[in-house]
């Protein structure tokens, strides 16, 4: 017994794994739950089934909502566990202090699960490429973090025609990149060949450079002339997608963006730091032309049974309330896309990401497309308004490994410009 609970064993465990009334509490950081090995352990990822509940979310004034929209419930057997009994143990005296009367905790973790190949656990595909605030830390204090085997870096404020942004504060020695340089105001869609290859050189980067991107999360008004310019994170994903797109062949993602870092003590400072331009890309752009959905194939896929393509918007844009957009005039949706709600509206993600901005258990993320059909063996052509929202469900999705992901970057703005192009409007039947 450690106080009033009960510490379970790893056969004790693993005879459980599959029982429905059994749920794993995983109180380690988010990073240790999608692959990371912070402690050195034999496995990176998680136990088969484990919720990822990390031990500073229990400081939170909504702790309890968190853990029931995880389905986490009193009627459950909870075990928890993490990288030290302590850690475990303070997450637990908090499920018991909030009625869960059946709490446990297992200590085996590091020292027996991870190194036993026959016990089951699962990881983030390509968790590499969501990195820590401590994983971003290492590198710029002039180490070597985990899985990063380059020698040429550049890291990346992202920011919306707003640099006094990137002036406020930054990440010490990241550059300022304004969404603009790579996509255009006219289609919102990504930049010519052309165009790419002049901004990404001019921003020091080529297609064998580590770029590591993140901007800052604040509230955007919708009564703004810009309101994107206050969702600096959701637009550093774009900014990562049109980067794949390119030929970048590490891109990595902050997670949580600047608001994790900050988090995490480290600091942040208004030294600017000028990007270092280099005289060629190193590849024929776009490198991977099929990550870029368009008009013509995103009505190819909504006339396949193999394919689909999903709205990542808010319901009142959905069933056309609102437009989602002061510059976008037409209400509505595609006939025949799938809805894959992104949140309250267009600035916001909160059904991809966690309370602290990270993003979301990708399991829960796959979990609620497979409800309406969106599956790892479908063609998907993920879009929004303009390309910003679309971008970070094509993220999440090509984090998880699925095979064929993309962005239909024309979305509803250029969808809806074309009157020849159906639409429909209301709750759909």
């Amino acid at each position: 017994m450690t106080n009033q609970f009960s510490v379970l064993s790893t056969e004790d465990i693993n005879s459980y794994i599959d029982n429905p009334n059994f749920k794993i509490i995983d109180v380690r950081p988010i990073e240790s739950y999608n692959g990371w090995k912070l402690q050195n352990e034999k496995r990176g990822g998680h136990i088969k089934g484990a919720k990822s509940l990390p031990l500073k979310w229990s400081n939170y004034i909504d702790w309890i909502e968190i853990v029931r929209s995880k389905q986490i419930l009193p009627k459950h057997k909870i075990v928890i566990y993490g990288y030290s009994n302590d850690d475990s143990l303070e997450v637990a005296k908090r499920f018991n202090g909030a009625g869960y009367g059946d709490v446990n905790i297992y200590n085996g973790f590091v020292d027996e699960w991870t190194v036993d190949y026959n016990l089951p656990i699962e990881k983030l595909a390509r968790y590499k490429q969501l990195v820590s605030a401590d994983w971003l830390n290492t590198l710029i204090s002039g180490g070597t973090p985990q899985e990063y085997k380059n020698d040429n870096f550049v890291i990346c404020h992202a920011h919306y025609r707003n640099p006094a942004d990137y002036d406020e504060g930054h990440i010490p020695g990241s550059v300022s990149l304004d969404t603009l340089e790579l996509e255009s105001p006219e289609t919102w869609n990504r930049r010519s060949p052309k165009e790419l290859k002049t901004a990404l050189e001019k921003l020091g980067i080529t297609s064998d450079t580590t770029v590591i991107l993140y901007g800052r999360f604040s509230f955007p008004d919708n009564d703004d002339p810009f309101p994107g310019s206050s969702a600096g994170h959701l637009g550093s994903i774009r900014c990562a997608f049109i980067m794949m797109y390119a030929g970048v062949k590490d891109v990595k993602v902050l997670n949580g963006g600047l608001q994790f870092w900050g988090d995490a003590g480290f600091k942040i400072t208004a030294e600017i730091t000028l990007p270092k331009p280099v005289s060629d890309f190193g590849a024929d752009i776009p490198a991977r032309p099929e990550l870029a959905v368009d008009i013509p194939e995103a009505k190819e896929i909504l006339n396949s049974e193999t394919a689909e393509l999903v709205s990542v918007r808010s319901w009142p844009e959905w069933i056309g309330e609102v437009s989602g957009y002061n510059y976008i005039k037409k209400k509505g949706r595609i006939p025949g896309a799938v809805f894959g709600n992104c949140g309250t509206d267009a600035y916001h993600m909160e059904n991809y990401r966690n309370v602290d901005h990270t993003t979301r258990e990708f399991h829960e993320i796959a979990k609620i497309w497979e409800e309406v059909g969106i599956t790892p063996d479908k063609h998907l052509a993920f879009y929004c308004g303009t390309g910003w929202r679309g971008s970070e469900a094509f993220f999440n999705a090509w984090l998880m490994g699925w095979p064929r992901v993309s962005v239909f970057d024309g979305g509803w703005f250029e969808w809806s410009n074309d009157p020849e192009n159906p639409f429909e409007t209301g709750i759909p039947e």
